[in-house]
């Protein structure tokens, strides 16, 4: 992952344009295809997809209540005892019996509230470090819990081309009209 922070306002337009870009993606599917298994090494479903995007979502909205509190975030113990594979695969099975319409509002509305809570962050807190001596600044964790290969808070284009193969496999059939 890049190790430059980006600005609170280049943080809070990526999170949105990458999550719009997945969202743009699951609208070429097939209604049924959103809970078909085949993302995720065929593992998960778009369903699931959008679930563990969100859980990385609370586990960023977690942290910043944590720094709010003068406190560790629990998500870097969790990383340390169980690590990323594991904590992923238990997050996608706690999200598992929710329906499909429950986990499409539930991660649009915590999407929603961390953005509010980046804009609610000065820029001076954005680039202050969360914890005495962690040499970490609140943007540049986030950016690490919200992270992908492109950087901080690129995780949604991680999944882009596994989402871009199955949205080829599983298109909305139309009637001609």
């Amino acid at each position: 992952m890049a190790d430059e922070v980006p600005t609170r306002a280049d943080a809070i337009r990526m999170a949105r344009e990458d999550r719009e870009r997945t969202l743009s993606l699951l609208d070429g599917l097939a209604p049924e295809a959103l809970t078909t298994i085949g993302l995720g090494g065929g593992q998960w479903s778009p369903k699931d997809l959008i679930g563990h995007l969100e859980s990385w979502e609370e586990h960023a909205l977690g942290a910043l209540d944590a720094w709010d509190r003068g406190e560790s975030p629990r998500i870097g113990g969790q990383l340390r005892s169980i690590g990323t594979d594991e904590l992923n695969r238990m997050e996608v099975e706690r999200k598992a019996e929710r329906g499909l319409d429950d986990v499409l509002a539930s991660a649009a509305a915590t999407h929603a509230h961390l953005l509010e809570r980046f804009e609610e962050l000065s820029d001076q807190r954005w680039a202050e470090a969360p914890l005495p001596g962690d040499g970490y600044t609140v943007g540049g964790r986030l950016g690490s819990i919200l992270g992908g290969q492109l950087g901080g808070f690129r995780h949604d284009p991680d999944h882009w081309t596994d989402l871009e193969a199955f949205v080829a496999a599983h298109p909305v059939t139309r009637s001609p009209d």
